[in-house]
């Protein structure tokens, strides 16, 4: 976990791809996922050993040797550009793909599975690899197989989950805010509490929250500048009266992925969203320029996700050479450019900005921006956070 709940980093001209359908990243901090993640972990004890007893091989056993003509990839949905993928697969090993939607999936599949998942890569969620460290879940790399490690920008590396980078290094991150309909709502909304004046006047029946319990309450501990991973029963007391009592007739929808439908089709007029996600709607729009995209104060969410090499990965060799191959700044270039969240390489804005990727302020913020972003958690307030959801979700009917 990060110290103060703070994480110290930052955190197209190609074309609007494709809208996506399928489950994405997007959902990693669902309740379940959170509380079910930590199940599995405290389950499985500590794993393959654990502390002192460890008796995982550094690097998988991958020592430079020849690469393998397989890799297996867990991770989540449509979270990777072909291109890349399919570049990476012409240099030898053949890459197949395996996506999950939430943490929760991800690790209890590993912890199932005690090292034979067969899969060589994963992709977890920054506040998860302590425990997963711990659990002899994952393993160290062999640094030296990944010299492209060096050029990542270094606000992304020694986050307080891996210090010094030994078992993770940054995929890419992102946050949390809103887009709303200018054609609706004719002031400029900047602050959660904006969002929730807005939610129930214009765009009362047609707003929109993240199908996310997590996300959901830290709507209102953000608006009322409360640490969102609070574990005092008195603010989600205080929660739970707003929320079912003020939001819920207003609310038309839970919804995490608004920008593949719901934005197009103009359901909503606010919609709480991620950054990547909100920027696709945008750029998929017929009418772009009647969404607009506020990353919202006092302050909000940050996340990161990770690459990483589980325990008993089969084709070592080939996992360290994809790992330093996709931080590579031209293939890093073409995940951001698909994906739409910042992969944290040395450089990576001013290549944006060469290329005149399309609204490149919904994938890089200023220094002040990022002073508002923290971290998540894995707490004991799950279960209270999650009763909240679920009484705001029946109150909405929605």
């Amino acid at each position: 976990m990060s110290r103060d709940n703070n994480v110290r980093i930052l955190a197209s001209h190609a074309g609007a791809r494709a809208i996506r359908q399928e489950l994405s990243r997007r959902h990693f901090l669902s309740l379940a996922a959170l509380a079910g993640a930590s199940a599995a972990l405290s389950a499985c004890g500590s794993g393959g050993g654990g502390g002192e007893s460890s008796a995982v091989e550094p690097g998988a056993g991958a020592t430079g040797g020849p690469v393998e003509k397989s890799l297996s990839i867990y991770t989540w949905g449509d979270y990777d550009s072909p291109e890349v993928i399919d570049a990476f697969g012409k240099t030898g090993p053949k890459v197949t793909l395996d996506s999950y939607g939430s943490n929760e999936e991800l690790i209890s599949k590993l912890v199932a599975a005690k090292g034979t998942s067969g899969y060589d890569i994963v992709v977890p969620t920054g506040v998860y690899i302590p425990q997963l460290i711990e659990n002899d879940i994952i393993v160290p790399f062999n640094k030296d197989l990944i010299p492209n490690m060096a050029k990542v920008d270094p606000q992304f590396l020694g986050q307080d989950w891996d210090p010094e980078n030994e078992y993770s290094v940054c995929k890419c991150w992102g946050t949390t805010g809103f887009v709303y309909d200018t054609t609706v709502i004719k002031r400029d909304l900047v602050t959660w509490n904006d969002f929730i004046d807005a939610m129930q006047n214009e765009a009362s029946g047609k707003t929109s929250l993240l199908d996310d319990p997590q996300g959901v309450a830290g709507l209102y501990f953000w608006a009322n500048d409360i640490d969102w991973n609070t574990e005092d029963m008195a603010d989600y007391d205080a929660y739970e009266a707003e929320a079912v009592e003020k939001w819920a007739p207003h609310i038309a929808g839970f919804d995490s992925y608004p920008a593949t439908g719901a934005m197009q089709q103009n359901t909503f007029a606010l919609m709480q969203n991620w950054n990547g996600d909100s920027r696709l709607g945008i750029l998929e729009h017929k009418q772009p320029d009647r969404w607009k995209w506020v990353l919202p104060g006092p302050t909000t969410e940050l996340w990161m996700d990770n690459w990483c090499i589980p325990t008993g990965a089969p084709h070592p060799e080939a996992a360290h050479a994809f790992i330093d191959y996709v931080l590579e700044p031209e293939n890093s270039f073409l995940e951001m450019d698909y994906i739409g969240y910042n992969t944290g390489i040395q450089g990576i804005e001013e290549m944006a900005k060469e290329r005149k990727v399309e609204l490149p302020e919904m994938i890089f913020f200023t220094d002040e921006q990022l002073a508002t972003m923290k971290n998540g958690a894995v707490n004991e307030a799950q279960d209270r956070r999650t009763e909240v959801y679920d009484k705001l979700k029946a109150a909405a009917s929605a």
